[in-house]
C-alpha cells in the first residue's frame, strides 16, 4: 500500500493518528488488495508469445503482491488484537516498548528497533 493510498487518519488536534482507526484502515485497504481480482492469461495464439509472456509476468507479480497483503493482513490482525488485550506497543521479543514513531510509521510492528535488526528482514514486525 502506497503512501498515498493511506486516508488520513490524523487527529486534527493533536496531529497524531489514532492507532485503532489507522489499523483498521490498513486492515481494509488489505482486505481489498486480496480480493482483487487476478485475471489469467487468456489462450495464446501464434506471434503472440511476447504478450502472453508480458501477462504471465503480471500475474505472477499480482499474486506476490497478494502473498503480501495476506502476510500484513495476519500482522494487523495481530496488533489489534495486541491493542484489545493491553499489550499493543510492547516488544514481542524483548518486552521492551517499540518507539512511538515506529509505531506511527509502521502500525502493526511487532518488534522494537533493536529487536528488529537482531531478527533482520524477514522476521516479524
Amino acid at each position: 500500500m502506497e503512501t498515498s493510498d493511506r486516508p488520513d487518519l490524523t487527529d486534527g488536534a493533536t496531529g497524531s493518528a489514532s492507532p485503532r482507526a489507522a489499523l483498521e484502515a490498513a486492515r481494509a485497504a488489505f482486505r481489498e488488495e486480496i480480493a482483487a481480482t487476478i485475471e489469467a492469461p487468456g489462450p495464446m495464439t501464434y506471434g503472440s508469445q511476447a504478450a502472453a509472456a508480458s501477462h504471465v509476468f503480471e500475474q505472477q507479480r499480482d499474486l506476490a503482491l497478494r502473498d503480501r497483503a495476506i502476510a500484513q493482513l495476519a500482522l494487523v490482525e495481530g496488533a489489534l488484537i495486541r491493542l484489545d488485550d493491553g499489550s499493543y506497543g510492547r516488544c514481542l521479543r524483548c518486552g521492551g516498548p517499540i518507539a512511538g514513531g515506529r509505531l506511527e510509521a509502521l502500525p502493526w510492528a511487532e518488534l522494537c528497533i533493536a529487536c528488529a535488526r537482531i531478527v533482520g528482514p524477514g522476521g516479524a514486525g
